[in-house]
């Protein structure tokens, strides 16, 4: 099947000694539980999951321990059974030696389960299934540990080309992705058809590099059988040339289908998205199985006497892990990751978590001192090999110089930090580190910023609010004068009114009192000539009436013509 696709190249990379086989001799192992699990609330990129636990409670193997919070979030989950002893900061597995909020749970050997269901996603809405992987706790296991759930989004055109699953695992020492690729295909490519269904791909591509050769015999036949069962030919495996860092996943992207997804963009956007291969298991497992993710394959290879890889559950000390491979007496440091992107631990006691694909432990044997940093001689070696196509040179000379912006604009935040500029450098300039301080000195400052920004926000808010609040209080005290002056002018004319002396009240009285005498005695008096007529007067006064009446008709034409 492999021979079917064309494949394409992507700019730089490097080929290092890739120290793989020593940790691929064994099957996968089960790590035992530890006597004490710490279990981060954050492991994933975002805000940091709510705690639903106090200590004393008595939790369930899968029971979710913290929440997601806010829109880019992952739930976690208690690992195993047992009691929650504390809610409390711990150290954590990252360079900086600081702490974070940890639920630490005390095992009660029973590792007992929650009820476990499969989810029917076909019967759910797309939004109903992404939010189940989220209360899942499912991320990326390939290290960036984005949220899955967000991933799972087939963006404007609502369906992709391309789905590509990453396994082609570029990172000396680290070996998880190639033996889960050997023993678990098919639970992978289950995970894979989930995912194609939920984002209507087109095709499914499984980058592998080609020194794996065993891990790509086991997909190609997972493959057929899906491929078989399907009747189509939609899943393929595609081994590709082994050069560091083929895994990333602009670069898998651009090997396989030729896309090179700009600075800014989504890769939806060009009809394709890279999932991890872990994450594909992840993915079975939680819905088809309905278990959280509460456990994943780590490789602890380097200074030991049996590399080998493990199924292990977060939380458990990585000194738990490195004892089990018998670790050299000159052990000196561990290294969460590989020897070229990966970060040294500030002890061995920190947890394993969703982000640890492998525990590496280091020796000055094995990892001698780098010699004194030397100055650059901008010989170019570094921009030959960026992936990225950057200029590392120039990031360098701007980080150091601490002039940040023109740091920027050389794309500063497209580096992926894979190490290949360090690894080649000829001054032994540790290029990364540089880059990684640029970084974070420039989000602090945007954090600053925006802190400042919120800030005067607020000020210039209470600002207009007590230039409002003035107003309205002149308004009220002009409305108030007013109507005191209105009162006032009132008072004065009533006060101007000339002054009416009690004679002149009784002599109105007195006015008023025959007025109404004068009024009564006309109501009650009657024409005397017309009581007691006669029959003869009665009908001469209606005959004078009638007259009247006569000579008034005969008068209108006469006043018409008058008017």
């Amino acid at each position: 099947m492999s021979a079917l696709q064309r494949l394409f190249g992507f700019h730089g990379g490097v080929k290092p000694a890739y120290h793989k086989e020593a940790s691929t001799t064994a099957p996968i192992a089960v790590a035992p539980t530890p006597t004490r699990l710490v279990i981060p609330l954050h492991q994933s990129i975002g805000g940091p999951p709510r705690p639903l636990v106090k200590p004393g409670e008595r939790v369930l193997k899968g029971q979710r321990i913290g929440s997601a919070d806010g829109n880019v979030s992952s739930a976690v989950h208690a690992s195993t059974s047992g009691t929650v002893v504390a809610v409390e900061m711990c150290l954590m597995p990252h360079t900086s030696g600081l702490s974070a909020l940890c639920v630490v749970i005390e095992p009660d050997g029973r590792d007992e389960w929650i009820a476990l269901q499969a989810f029917d996603y076909r019967a759910a809405t797309p939004t109903q299934t992404r939010d189940y992987l989220r209360d899942a706790g499912v991320v990326g296991l390939g290290g960036a540990v984005f949220p899955t759930y967000l991933k799972l989004n087939a963006g404007k055109q609502g369906k992709l080309e391309t789905l590509v699953l990453n396994g082609a695992e570029c990172e000396p020492f680290i070996t998880c992705d190639d033996v889960l690729m050997r023993e678990r295909a098919d639970a992978i490519l289950r995970g894979a058809v989930i995912m194609r269904e939920m984002l209507a791909a087109g095709q499914v591509l499984v980058g592998i590099e080609d020194n794996k050769p065993e891990a790509v015999a086991a997909m190609e036949a997972a493959a057929r059988a899906v491929n078989a069962a399907s009747g189509d030919d939609a899943i393929r495996v595609v081994a590709v040339p082994t050069r560091y860092p083929a895994g990333g996943a602009k670069q898998l992207i651009r090997v396989l289908t030729g896309i090179e997804v700009p600075h800014g963009e989504r890769s939806t956007d060009y009809g394709v998205q890279c999932f991890n291969v872990g994450t594909a298991y992840a993915i079975h497992e939680a819905i088809e199985l309905g278990q959280p993710l509460i456990s994943r394959i780590v490789t602890v290879a380097g200074n030991v006497g049996h590399a080998r890889n493990y199924q292990v559950l977060f939380g458990t000390p990585m000194k738990d892990l490195i004892a089990l491979c018998a670790p050299l007496p000159d052990s000196d440091r561990v290294i969460m990751g590989g020897p070229m992107m990966g970060f040294l631990m500030p002890a061995d006691q920190v947890p394993v978590v969703k982000a640890t694909n492998c525990v590496l432990v280091g020796s000055k044997k094995l990892f001698p001192p780098p010699p004194p940093e030397m100055p650059c001689i901008r010989c170019g070696e570094c921009a030959k090999v960026c992936p990225a196509d950057l200029q590392p040179f120039e990031m360098y000379w701007f980080s150091r110089a601490r002039i940040f912006g023109k740091a920027q604009e050389y794309n500063l935040f497209d580096c992926i930090e894979c190490g290949c500029c360090a690894y080649v450098c000829p001054s032994r300039i540790p290029l990364v580190d540089y880059y990684r301080f640029a970084k974070s000195e420039i989000w602090t400052r945007e954090v600053e910023k925006e802190a400042a920004d919120e800030a005067r926000e607020r000020y210039e808010f209470r600002l207009l609010r007590e230039e409002r609040e003035k107003q309205e209080k002149a308004a009220k005290l002009a409305a108030k004068t007013a109507a005191g002056r209105e009162k006032a002018a009132a008072a004065v004319a009533e006060a101007q009114k000339p002054a009416v002396t009690p004679e002149e009240d009784a002599k109105k009285a007195l006015i008023a009192a025959a007025l109404e005498r004068v009024k009564t005695q006309k109501e009650l008096v009657h024409p005397e000539n017309t009581v007691d007529l006669t029959p003869e007067q009665q009908a001469e006064v209606a005959a004078i009436e009638a007259r009247r009446a006569e000579i008034r008709e005969m008068a209108k034409p006469h006043l018409r013509q008058d008017d």
